[in-house]
């Protein structure tokens, strides 16, 4: 298998507006023609309520709550549904559509991508497998989720691993459609949804995590990484988009 040029970011626990702030500086640089296609692994410091870029806000958040808690609350530049960035690791993958791993399918790419992450569980003792449209699951349970965005001619995915899980915690921060189902959701929750602490048994470190998932891209994909920082120019352009966009109310309640 023919091995492919990559930037490989671990750049560490940021807060939620910076976080998605750097993916978006990253996607301009590779869309440019400036980097390499990118492989970042991140954490969030302090936990985050992403929610999709077609969701309206306080109709899937209890931005209140999240207040009280701490718990930043932003908006992704992709779709799907609302999450709950707190014990996990998150991934985002950056590539020009014309690059060889795209994919000629937003699904197809899904299924080929989510294969480092199958092979990184694989690494820590977990066997999963994929799940259309975009989760992992171990076992009947899912471990990941995903999601993905195509524009300036690149393909922007990021997804999680779950190192643990608080759904008492998550639903006290995501809206419910009535406080009278919000038990049995937190136990069908429990049920459906898992972390890899309750699966080995063990608490898994960050650490441990994050050089699996890098090892499991790189197996899955063929990769050949050269590990790096953000540029100035990206962390410059990063900055500016976390305070002028991902923290603007504007942005916020686009939706």
């Amino acid at each position: 298998m023919k091995a492919y040029p990559w930037r490989l970011l671990k750049t560490g626990f940021h807060n939620g507006f910076y976080n998605m702030a750097l993916d978006e500086a990253l996607l301009e640089a590779v869309a440019r023609g400036n980097s390499p296609p990118v492989l970042r692994l991140y954490g969030w410091e302090p936990s985050a309520v992403s929610v999709g870029y077609f969701q309206g806000l306080e109709e899937e958040v209890d931005v209140g709550a999240c207040k009280r808690r701490g718990v930043d609350v932003v908006r992704r530049i992709s779709g799907g549904g609302a999450v709950f960035h707190q014990a996990e690791l998150t991934y985002s993958i950056i590539m020009p559509v014309a690059h060889p791993l795209s994919g000629a399918t937003i699904d197809g790419a899904y299924e080929h991508l989510s294969g480092g992450i199958i092979q990184a569980l694989a690494l820590l003792g977990v066997s999963s497998r994929f799940a259309p449209v975009n989760d992992i699951l171990a076992g009947d349970r899912k471990i990941s989720g995903n999601a993905q965005t195509r524009r300036m001619g690149c393909v922007l995915q990021h997804g999680t691993v779950l190192l643990d899980l608080d759904a008492d915690l998550m639903f006290e921060l995501l809206r419910v459609p009535s406080e009278k189902v919000k038990d049995k959701l937190i136990r069908d929750v429990k049920e459906r949804v898992t972390g890899l602490k309750a699966l080995l048994g063990r608490p898994v470190p960050y650490e441990a995590a994050e050089q699996a998932l890098a090892e499991g891209f790189r197996r899955a994909l063929a990769l050949d990484y050269t590990s790096a920082e953000p540029r100035p120019e990206e962390e410059g352009r990063a900055q500016l988009l976390a305070a002028e966009k991902f923290a603007a109310p504007a942005w916020l309640y686009k939706r």
